[in-house]
């Protein structure tokens, strides 16, 4: 673990797509020691969809840095450590257009997967699109920058849907081999979110995993220009 430096880069661009999910149908896709981090019952899934840029070893100069888009399919949970309960992320899937990711994520953030991504982006609008070279996973999202969270969303405001993404910095995602969760934390420099008014929206990951009245889009919030850092964490057997 000492081996591999923090990795310093920018969030060009980030945003969190959001779908409200029940948790009784996530009892299969969680592994064990890990359960959903809920708001009024009802836990939380999506898909970061997030292009870096000036991605290096800590201490190198921004120009050695690569620029790479990439999607993690997460859930908000808590987990077990030594001091008790808390918050973070599980990641079942990570693809991204770079092979550089997939090599150097086999060491520190998990499996990565190659896929191909279309962007279409400004003043204020974006379309992204996202396939798995395999064909087996893909999302789309058309959205335009807003005031407010939809007014159905399980959050009561814009500040209180940052602070639960917030809580999520470390994540979990499963190794090559599957015997392990590889672990992350995201620590940026800043945090701000605005949120997005969403036109369009699919993600077939979640749709093909879990029954269709379990996964309900909530909303989509927003995160640009970010200076960060990722930082390894310890490794967790992967018992379920």
């Amino acid at each position: 673990m000492g081996l591999i430096p923090p990795l310093r880069g920018v969030i060009d661009r980030r945003l969190l797509v959001n779908f409200r999910l029940d948790p009784a149908a996530l009892a299969d896709v969680l592994p064990e020691g890990f359960s959903p981090r809920t708001v009024n019952g009802v836990a939380i899934g999506g898909i970061c969809c997030i292009r870096l840029s000036a991605m290096r070893p800590a201490g190198f100069p921004a120009v050695c840095g690569r620029t790479s888009e990439n999607a993690a399919h997460r859930i908000g949970v808590e987990y077990d450590t030594a001091g008790g309960r808390e918050p973070g992320v599980y990641v079942p899937r990570r693809d991204t257009d770079s092979r550089l990711n997939r090599l150097v994520g086999r060491r520190t953030v998990g499996r990565q997967y190659r896929a191909d991504f279309h962007i279409d982006e400004g003043g204020g609008r974006y379309e992204l699109s996202m396939e798995s070279h395999h064909g087996d996973v893909s999302m789309h999202v058309t959205a335009t920058e807003a005031d407010s969270l939809p007014a159905d969303s399980v959050f009561e405001s814009v500040e209180q849907a940052s602070a639960y993404h917030r809580c999520g910095a470390v994540g979990y995602c499963p190794t090559p081999a599957g015997e392990e969760l590889a672990g992350v934390e995201l620590d940026p420099d800043e945090w701000r979110v605005r949120p997005l008014a969403v036109e369009s929206v699919g993600a077939s990951f979640f749709d093909e995993r879990l029954p269709a009245d379990a996964v309900t889009f909530d909303n989509a919030l927003l995160m640009d220009d970010i200076p960060h850092t990722w930082r390894r964490r310890a490794s967790k057997p992967r018992s379920a």
